[in-house]
């Protein structure tokens, strides 16, 4: 938990939010000018090279700081995006306003009057700016893809590796957080060091406290022995806190206080403990929108997002599927020529609502089931393995009955596909299977599907 960059970081948040594809045009500077309020006189740039999401507001985070009182801490962003500059008001109190209209989610391209508590902001067009840096490389660490998305990442990544500062990467479930964090780890210095995970939400609420900053023996009811805590076991090396976005709110000061004085002190501890750690939080949700709602504190967002990282969903990495696809293959033991090439166009044309996760477990699962088949292709994009379809239930109603059951549940969409296709596949074999007197060969045969195949789902039906 040092500031120190050997990477050139200095600590002002630095944000990667890829979002280009490529066809995107060069990039346009703007220049934001308070022209009236508290803090007229003051200008601000932004381009491409800059954090993508720059803050407007009271709060320590913003970039764009204002001292007017009736601006929120977090009161609006502002992103370049290719010759356009977007607003984003954050759920202010008293709003944002462009040329007196009220906005929540707009595009401003120049010589607009924005309008944020008594303040008055003009928005100027500059000259383009080139693109930011893309390497060549198909990967950074273990993370893998050769999308532009991707690869305008690896070289801010590259100087994060190099850094020493706290890092925040963001991004939907399945997206790959954890690798990157540790892909950061491995490329740098503390590579020799110990990389420990914690997960915010796989610790019940009342450990907490002990998993991060450890106790002594005694300290409560079942603390036989003394036990480090996460921050003690990554000395040396660096933590990720996963899901920190999920932190009980009551904690986070505690945190705050152990990253900026690199010291814990155990639950019954008489002494603090001195810890040198390289912190890196992870989260799935919008730490921007809980901090202006309050369930996250300011000052502990500003102390860990010196960097910031936004993984893209895959689905929006064009390209990668494919690479992705080969990978896993490779990682799993298997040729890529296992999987043909026509389920591969079929998963690229797939949203993936798990990304890169769900994605290896569809390749894991065709690579187990083998030949394509339609009961396969029906069942191969779902990587989620819910609580089989009750059999009591199933029995109670009629076949006809089964999807509005399923239904009434109120299930996720993946889940509830997944359960009426088990309990399909359990009736279709259940019945080919009594036409031909159990015979397995037989049945696959009558079925159309490899009698491997076949043995799977049966076997599966009887678990």
């Amino acid at each position: 938990m040092n500031d120190s960059s050997p990477g050139g970081f200095d600590t002002a948040a630095t944000v990667a939010r890829p979002r280009y594809d490529a066809t995107t045009v060069p990039d346009t500077t703007f220049v934001i000018s308070v022209i009236e309020g508290p803090d007229s006189g003051l200008t601000f740039t932004i381009d491409a090279a800059r954090p993508s999401s720059v803050l407007i507001g009271q709060g320590p985070a913003c970039e764009i700081r204002l001292s007017d009182r009736e601006v929120s801490r977090r009161h609006a962003s502002l992103e370049v995006i290719g010759r356009r500059l977007r607003i984003l008001d954050l759920a202010s109190t008293n709003g944002t306003y462009v040329d007196g209209l009220g906005v929540n989610d707009g595009w401003l391209v120049g010589d607009e009057l924005v309008r944020v508590g008594r303040t008055a902001l003009r928005v100027e067009a500059g000259a383009s700016a080139a693109a930011p840096t893309v390497t060549g490389e198909g990967a950074f660490g273990k993370v893998v893809g050769a999308s532009l998305e991707m690869r305008r990442l690896y070289t801010l990544c590259e100087r994060m590796a190099a850094s020493d500062v706290p890092v925040i990467i963001e991004g939907e479930t399945g997206t790959g957080k954890e690798v990157l964090a540790e892909a950061l780890h491995e490329q740098g210095p503390r590579a020799q060091g110990p990389f420990v995970v914690f997960d915010c939400t796989a610790v019940p609420p009342n450990l907490l406290e002990a998993e991060l900053f450890g106790h002594e023996r005694g300290a409560f009811t079942g603390a036989v022995g003394a036990r480090k805590g996460v921050f003690e076991q990554a000395h040396g090396g660096t933590l990720l806190i996963d899901e920190i976005g999920d932190l009980d709110l009551n904690l986070q000061p505690k945190l705050l206080r152990a990253i900026e004085r690199c010291e814990v002190r155990r639950i019954g501890g008489d002494r603090p403990i001195k810890v040198d750690v390289r912190l890196i939080a992870a989260t799935r949700r919008d730490l921007d929108k809980a901090v202006q709602a309050g369930r996250f504190r300011d000052d502990l967002f500003h102390r860990l997002a010196v960097g910031r990282v936004e993984l893209p969903p895959l689905r929006k990495r064009q390209g990668d599927v494919p690479v992705l696809v080969r990978h896993f293959c490779k990682q799993l033991g298997a040729a890529r020529s296992q999987v043909p090439d026509d389920v591969v166009v079929g998963w690229e044309e797939y949203a993936w609502p798990g990304n890169v996760r769900e994605l290896r477990n569809a390749v894991a699962r065709y690579l187990a089931l083998g030949e394509a088949s339609h009961l396969q292709r029906a069942t191969v994009l779902e990587p989620v393995d819910p609580e089989p379809f009750p059999a009591s239930e199933a029995a109670q109603a009629p076949a006809g009955d089964l999807i509005e059951q399923v239904i009434a549940q109120a299930l996720p969409l993946p889940v509830a596909r997944q359960r009426v296709v088990e309990e399909f596949e359990r009736r279709y074999i259940e019945r080919v299977l009594a036409e031909h007197g159990g015979n397995v060969a037989r049945a696959a045969n009558a079925s159309g599907i490899a009698r491997r195949y076949f043995q799977i789902l049966k076997a599966r039906k009887r678990t």
